[in-house]
């Protein structure tokens, strides 16, 4: 038996790639003679440099950049030969056949799992480090960079990351306003430069698809999640609005631009770049999936087994495992869903699209479970799930 490993990553509790070895390993116990083929997921967030550039046997390098509250932390970014990114994702994201590619991920210096929930407040969050990297790659000479949104503690527009990479922000006295993030944003009477030239061609992979402004949109969607009170809602939008039509006067750019989808990935980052940079988007799981081969890969499967921390009808409207299932379904092949929790409408929604017996979905953990002891035990409980259906 074939069995392909495609999981995503269950948030605090096991990495994309850790899912996939764990499922390998208890396979491997349970039925000696299968063969496992392990392809984490990630669809722009967490876990997405370093997918990519293991799967294009490329490097990654460490650095000290600044957190989103500007705390020291750790990040990587990768650096991958483009020869070894199939032609399929080249032409996807309309990137060079040869020379160095940078693969950057935002969750790796602005991401949200790297504050405590006391610490996180999007009006004191920037996506500084995330230009840090940015600069970093671009001073390696690659020939463009690819940049992972999602998982963001951040709702700055980007600013931040424009920042690092050589915008200026003056106050009505003509003083720099550094390390920007949206407290500073009523402070801020004008825009000064423009990025560095030697900043490659950037493309963004996200499958957020939401508006910048709106109730759709960045603020309303996401802040929340990144500590905004419901009381401030308003004032974060007028200042984002506000500061995104200064953005797009300095840059002779449309203000219809806010309207298009992918405008509020991670609080913005995707309109600033797009606006300053000129940046690409691409859709971040169809980039994936071309990548990582996974369509020959499904079709060379005999069973498919997938999951995250929590599937729902978020699954099932573009993200990675969601996706995955609907592509095993539509090769005909056996399904099985293994998440942290699962939302029973959309394990109807996926069984109603499925032959009778093709697809099982299973739970390792109630909704009334303390979080962190589910989280805990997650690897173990995965590993004794798969022994189980097999």
């Amino acid at each position: 038996m074939r069995v392909l490993l495609a999981f995503d990553k269950f948030k605090h509790a096991l990495s994309a790639g850790a899912a996939c070895h764990t499922a390998a390993a208890a396979i491997r116990e349970a039925f000696p003679n299968a063969h496992t083929d392990e392809a984490p997921l990630a669809d722009g967030g967490e876990g997405f440099c370093e997918i990519l550039t293991h799967a294009a046997k490329g490097k990654l390098h460490r650095h000290k950049v600044h957190g989103p509250r500007l705390q020291p932390v750790e990040a990587h970014y990768g650096e991958v030969d483009l020869a070894q990114v199939p032609k399929a994702a080249r032409d996807l994201a309309d990137l060079p056949d040869h020379g160095q590619l940078a693969i950057v991920e935002l969750a790796q210096a602005s991401g949200l799992q790297l504050l405590t929930p006391e610490d996180r407040d999007p009006w004191h969050a920037t996506t500084f480090g995330t230009g840090e990297l940015l600069a970093l790659a671009a001073n390696r000479h690659a020939r463009a960079i690819l940049l992972g949104l999602g998982g963001a503690a951040t709702n700055d527009l980007g600013l931040g990351a424009l920042e690092a990479i050589g915008l200026e922000f003056r106050d009505t006295n003509g003083s720099p306003l550094q390390k920007i993030s949206p407290a500073k944003f009523g402070d801020l009477a004008r825009i000064v430069g423009e990025p560095w030239p030697h900043i490659p061609d950037l493309r963004i992979a996200c499958d957020v698809r939401n508006t910048l402004l709106g109730p759709n949109g960045a603020t309303a969607m996401y802040a929340p999640q990144k500590g905004l009170i419901a009381e401030d809602y308003t004032k974060m939008e007028k200042a984002l609005g506000a500061m995104a039509k200064k953005l797009c006067a300095h840059f002779d750019q449309p203000k219809t631009i806010m309207m298009e989808a992918g405008t509020g990935a991670s609080g913005g980052t995707g309109f600033g770049l797009r606006i300053a940079c000129a940046a690409k988007l691409v859709l971040g799981f169809d980039l994936i999936s071309a990548w990582l081969r996974l369509n020959e890969r499904v079709r060379a499967a005999d069973l498919i087994i997938t999951g995250e921390g929590r599937f729902d009808h978020g699954s099932l409207s573009g993200k990675a495992a969601g996706t995955l299932a609907e592509l095993a379904l539509k090769h005909n092949k056996k399904l099985v869903v293994i998440a942290g929790q699962v939302e029973e409408s959309a394990a109807a929604a996926l069984r109603a699209r499925a032959p009778a017996g093709k697809v099982a979905l299973y739970a390792l953990s109630s909704a009334e479970e303390e979080s962190e002891k589910a989280h805990r035990a997650t690897a173990h409980r995965l590993a004794a799930k798969i022994k189980e259906v097999f």
